[in-house]
């Protein structure tokens, strides 16, 4: 069964998770630590647990979610995975970096590309892997179909979604990637975004305003 643990990192309080199963092989899902009291917290976590990072994952490549890729990569040894068409999102990141206050911003290159349709193997665990592009053309969402759980990234968030006016977003998309992809899961599916709190399937089905009937 797999355990999911959360930390909201940087100034834009981004969720960083932490998967795992009893193999006690874990993955760290969009790693937000910049400051060095967050990059110790995680790695605290890492050793109390006894886990063996296996996997380091980006849902997909805007700044708050990559910072801390280039030390869980050299931390831990292992290499980045990534959407191919959010590759370019992430060599962006150094430019525009300074612009959000990361002025010490490392960047890291993407080695392991994420394909749509395909899993991932964590322990006993297995993810699926979904392309729900609109508030980036390469973002995904990890599907865990035996513990109900989808780690969505800035997809879908309580009461909300992602923002679409950053470059490559795109609203419409967005709305369809969500109807497509994720609602399908079922209402009991847990969704962990990459801002706020978690939430359901079925409660963003029936009280987000964003995905109510249109007259």
């Amino acid at each position: 069964m797999l355990q999911i643990q959360s930390f909201t990192f940087n100034v834009l309080a981004e969720n960083t998770y932490v998967i795992y199963d009893e193999t006690r092989q874990c993955a760290i899902i969009d790693p937000g630590c910049y400051e060095s009291h967050e990059k110790a917290k995680l790695s605290q976590f890492i050793h109390e647990q006894g886990l063996q990072v296996t996997h380091l994952i980006n849902t997909h490549a805007h700044i708050d979610h990559v910072l801390g890729n280039r030390y869980i990569m050299t931390t831990y040894g292992v290499p980045l995975a990534l959407h191919p068409a959010d590759v370019p999102l992430l060599q962006a990141a150094v430019e525009y970096a300074p612009q959000y206050g990361f002025s010490a911003y490392e960047p890291a290159e993407t080695t392991v590309m994420l394909i749509p349709g395909e899993s991932i193997q964590l322990g006993h665990a297995s993810l699926q892997i979904l392309h729900v592009p609109g508030h980036s053309p390469g973002h995904v969402a990890l599907y865990s179909p035996q513990d109900q759980v989808c780690i969505a990234g800035d997809v879908l968030f309580q009461g909300s979604i992602g923002r679409t006016d950053l470059p490559g977003g795109d609203h419409a998309t967005l709305l369809q990637s969500i109807q497509e992809q994720l609602m399908p899961l079922g209402d009991e599916v847990l969704i962990y975004p990459g801002h706020g709190p978690t939430t359901t399937i079925g409660i963003e089905k029936r009280s987000n305003p964003f995905l109510q009937p249109q007259d």
